[in-house]
């Protein structure tokens, strides 16, 4: 620890000091003392909380609100750093996890209109600074509060057990949950608070405000690993540290994991500012936002850079980090060359498409087997016929004469043998419905960037998502317009025939799992027409969301004989499994499509090139990340379902119904890997004699490639697994030395005449 050394910093933002900054310090510190939080001089003591300076923190990072305003704040912050110290004294030094659990969901207790008598500093200092924050905001911006209050204090448990059984997260994972347990997108919220800048509520979901708000927590959270690195790894025995986590992960130095550290902070800065400046400006313009409600959301974002600047300047100040040994540039900014053209800056346009490669996927790790569906060959007839019927081989308006698809491609693509895995209990009529949705979704994401992409028509891109929205009413009983083309003809034959068995909360989610597929599509045309290659953090993410949580939800409650309650569905462990799978399945696509998208098609989106771009490496180099990152999700997948999911079913006393609709549930998802893993290796659509097969015009493949997106709304299509049982997790280890050679493609026969 003694050679430990801070990196150069990006700082775009220039700090500044609320003059009321005495009086906070002042306010503060009798406020902690009425609390009780310097009761115990082994937590904190009046000299400790001066030292950490939270009212100097305050004062940087809410340079524009009033005295009482920073006052409340202060109070917050002072609150939510004792609760971590007095969490970290109570029950990370000697492990108590069910006394932990139950300290921590008494907490929810006390952000309340009522709440009862608190039992210690923790629950006396939320019951005040509750009542003192919520009246003067609206109802919506206080559920949002409560849930990312909720998230902080609950997600200690993850580096509670992250201490108990010596395990170092994998990068994904340590990411997702680093943003829940650090604290930040609560920041955010009291940012809204302290610059009077509440989002509109039809806004705060939407993906510009969410990327801002992520972007700010990520690095507010890889600024704070680095400067607590040598405290909280050296001297508290912490897990949960992004610079550790890249030791452990790329086998590499500490000064190296430094660095990759603060090049992720610069990535995610950089994606702050291109997320204000070309996104912020399109959904005013798509939602028709009014003037007023454009400043609040201006004064977020510079509420949000006010808050990255003063923090840097309140880390360098105060006791409890690691003090930097340079010093910021004029005005407290510093900004270089290598901080404009490296990971996130100009580097991200510099990708020169179509440029040839030479690559071979590896042997991916599967402990999983596949089984097939005894109707496979009925499915592989039926979805050349649907497509004909839809009018997927006729010429696109506007295009030459080659259509996106030929039948051939259709046949060689083998879409059935997919969903045969995904599904192999399903009915003959469940598979082709479930196969004609893979397809509809694979047909989408070729469409898109044929159609729009090469004109750079986001426009017109966004009108059709429109459009298409209208084929999925909730109210079978009302008729959209008809169909003008075939991905709408598609949409308009399969929703109906999905839609009207499922009652209306299944039906919901199953519309938003589609329309968030959809917005996908006009997500990876942005990027192509800004020429620009994704964050990785933002590229996974946007990878998962294309069939993400909700679809997850969706799957489980559309399932037949499924019982699983929201406190499980909502669970860190039954989320964790969920995205470990997507991530999987999205990185499987990702190798063996890599060829095809960037020598053949020009793409940006796929993570061999992201990393490729963030590491600047080579493909092989990047092709082994992104192995690596394979695996170690799916090392997450099994000890989650071999340990922490059981553990988790014990503690909310689970019954029979509920144990066996969560083991179907892990079965879908073991399923699913296996099955896209198969598909891929023996899919003739990412073979180069394919690619370049006449008379198949040039097309192009979507953010969510094979269809994952698709594969899940096939998942969800069929109405899965009834009574099955779960397979056990291998115990299958990957080999120290080579790995086995990858199996010739090959496609099953299709028992069709190809045209």
């Amino acid at each position: 620890m003694a050679d430990y050394r801070l990196p150069d910093f990006y700082l775009p933002y220039p700090p500044r000091l609320n003059p009321h900054l005495e009086t906070a310090r002042a306010h503060s510190r009798a406020w902690a003392a009425e609390m009780g939080m310097l009761d115990d001089p082994d937590i904190w003591d009046e000299q400790r909380l001066d030292a950490m300076d939270y009212g100097l923190m305050c004062a940087y990072t809410h340079p524009d609100c009033t005295s009482d305003e920073l006052d409340l704040i202060t109070d917050w912050y002072v609150w939510v750093f004792f609760f971590d110290d007095h969490f970290l004294e109570t029950f990370k030094r000697s492990p108590d996890i069910t006394g932990a659990q139950d300290y921590l969901d008494r907490l929810d207790a006390f952000m309340a209109d009522d709440p009862p008598e608190p039992g210690n500093p923790v629950e006396r200092g939320l019951a005040d600074l509750w009542a003192r924050t919520v009246p003067a905001m609206s109802d919506a911006w206080r559920r949002r509060f409560g849930h990312v209050t909720r998230d902080l204090t609950q997600e200690s448990m993850w580096e509670l057990f992250h201490i108990e059984s010596g395990a170092v997260s994998n990068p994904i994972e340590y990411i997702e949950e680093r943003r829940k347990v650090g604290g930040a997108p609560w920041s955010a919220a009291l940012v809204e608070h302290a610059a009077g800048a509440e989002l509109p509520a039809r806004l705060a979901g939407t993906r510009p405000i969410r990327v801002l708000t992520e972007t700010f927590a990520d690095a507010v959270h890889l600024r704070n690993d680095l400067f607590s690195y040598e405290r909280e790894v050296g001297q508290e025995g912490e897990l949960s540290n992004c610079v550790l986590v890249c030791e452990r992960f790329f086998g590499c130095d500490t000064g190296r994991a430094v660095e990759i550290t603060n090049d992720l902070l610069t990535s995610r800065l950089h994606l702050f500012e291109y997320t204000t400046l070309s996104e912020l400006p399109a959904l005013f313009a798509e939602e028709g936002v009014a003037p007023h409600e454009q400043e609040r959301v201006l004064r977020y974002v510079k509420g949000l850079q006010d808050w990255q600047a003063g923090g840097h300047a309140w880390h360098t100040a105060s006791s409890r980090y690691t003090k930097t040994r340079g010093s910021a540039g004029a005005f407290g900014l510093n900004v270089s060359r290598a901080h404009l053209t490296g990971p996130g800056g100009l580097r991200n346009h510099a990708h020169v498409p179509y440029t040839p490669v030479s690559v071979r996927p590896p042997q991916p790790y599967m402990p999983f087997q596949v089984r097939d569906n005894p109707h496979l060959d009925r499915a592989r007839v039926a979805v050349v016929e649907w497509c004909a019927a839809m009018g997927f081989f006729d010429p696109v308006h506007g295009l030459p004469a080659t259509p996106v698809w030929t039948r051939r491609q259709l046949v060689v693509m083998d879409l059935a043998l997919c969903a045969s895995g995904i599904a192999p209990d399903a009915t003959a009529d469940e598979l082709i419905r479930g196969t004609n949705w893979l397809a509809w979704g694979t047909y989408g994401d070729d469409y898109y960037p044929r159609v729009y992409g090469t004109a750079r028509d986001l426009t017109g891109a966004k009108l059709a998502n429109r459009r298409l929205k209208t084929f999925m009413p909730l109210d079978l009983s009302s008729y959209p317009d008809l169909p003008r083309d075939a991905i709408e003809r598609g949409l308009a034959d399969l929703w109906p025939r999905t839609a009207g068995p499922l009652p209306m909360e299944a039906r919901r989610a199953f519309r938003a799992a589609v329309e968030d597929m959809i917005d996908s599509w006009t997500w990876e045309l942005t990027g192509l027409a800004h020429h620009r290659v994704p964050d990785p953090v933002d590229y996974i993410e946007m990878r998962r969301r294309t069939f993400g949580s909700d679809m997850t939800m969706a799957l489980a409650r559309l399932a037949p004989g499924r019982c699983i309650p929201a406190e499980v569905r909502r669970s860190r462990e039954f989320l964790g499994i969920t995205n470990a799978a997507q991530d999987y399945g999205c990185l499987v696509n990702d190798l063996f499509s890599y060829k095809k998208e960037i020598e053949y098609e020009g793409e940006f989106h796929n993570s061999v090139l992201v990393m490729q771009n963030f590491f600047d490496c080579g493909p092989d180099e990047a092709i082994a990340i992104v192995d690596a990152l394979m695996t170690s999700r799916m090392r997450q997948f099994e000890q989650i379902t071999a340990t922490d999911l059981p553990a988790l079913l014990d503690r909310v006393a689970a019954g029979d119904d509920v144990r066996e609709s969560v083991a179907a549930y892990v079965t879908d998802l073991e399923n699913w890997m296996a099955a896209v893993l198969r598909w891929h290796q023996r899919t003739r659509r990412y073979v180069e004699e394919e690619l370049s097969h006449p008379p198949a015009a040039r097309w192009t493949q979507g953010p969510t490639g094979l269809g994952t997106a698709t594969a899940r709304l096939l998942a969800t299509a069929f109405a899965l697994g009834p009574g099955a049982s779960p397979a056990t997790p291998s115990s299958v280890v990957l080999p120290a030395g080579p790995r086995p050679p990858k199996p010739e493609p090959s496609v099953e026969s299709a028992s069709l005449e190809v045209a």
